[in-house]
């Protein structure tokens, strides 16, 4: 069943000029926040996962006002996939100024990350972490400026692509429309100076290297190699594009 906003309008106009509430304000103070950027299968959810298994981070799962879904016979979960409320509700948090951040998708539903669940992570004293897509990363770091942005990168092209091609279910066209949108992603990261970049080569490696950055103990040649295959990344992802 195709999910409907009865509310559109009125969720464009808040989102317009969505300001955060000066009591939100005050709780992101008071927690760590990780942002998980990248390129599809560069394994940001995986390393999300080890993370939270292993301690000290909590998932930051999102609001949406859409119905939940059956994915492989089991139903979604609240608190597991999202939290999933009803659209009055959500309008009214976002009035209020309850959102970190916010997103009208595809026309149908609005998502977005609630100041409810920053507040579970600080009560519970864990470091709160979420995968994003870059036209995110912008709204939150104007909000919450010390939000650590990680960009992941897999420790090159060849891995990069044996990856992708283990989803079996993509098709061709797919898969171009996602190398098309690695581009942006891996511009945007070397354009803007607040990432810090993560390679991916093991998950215990990866993680490691998050750790370090929450902990702000950056090491300047890994984060200039990083920088590195990242270029490296762009150029042969826009050759496989010119001749595929």
């Amino acid at each position: 069943m195709e999910n409907r906003l009865e509310h559109l309008s009125e969720f464009q106009t808040i989102l317009e000029k969505y300001r955060i509430s000066a009591t939100a304000r005050k709780i992101l103070d008071t927690v760590q926040m990780v942002l998980m950027v990248g390129p599809s299968s560069c394994g940001r959810n995986t390393i999300i996962n080890y993370l939270v298994e292993q301690g000290g981070y909590q998932f930051l799962v999102s609001d949406t006002t859409r119905a939940k879904r059956t994915n492989n016979g089991v139903m979604e979960q609240d608190g597991v996939e999202y939290w999933f409320r009803r659209e009055a509700d959500v309008l009214a948090d976002l009035q209020a100024g309850n959102f970190l951040e916010a997103a009208i998708i595809h026309g149908q539903q609005v998502s977005g990350i609630s100041i409810r669940e920053l507040e579970r992570a600080a009560q519970n004293h864990l470091v709160g972490i979420t995968d994003i897509e870059i036209v995110g990363v912008d709204t939150i770091k104007a909000h919450k400026p010390d939000a650590h942005a990680v960009f992941v990168l897999p420790p090159n092209f060849t891995a990069w692509q044996e990856r992708l091609n283990r989803r079996g279910d993509m098709s061709v066209p797919e898969k171009r429309r996602r190398m098309e949108s690695a581009v942006h992603e891996f511009a945007h990261a070397l354009e803007m100076n607040f990432y810090q970049f993560v390679i991916n080569d093991t998950i215990e490696q990866a993680a490691e290297q998050v750790r370090r950055i929450v902990a702000h103990k950056v090491d300047k040649a890994s984060q200039q190699r990083g920088r590195e295959i990242c270029m490296e990344l762009l150029a042969e992802t826009q050759y496989w594009l010119r001749h595929s």
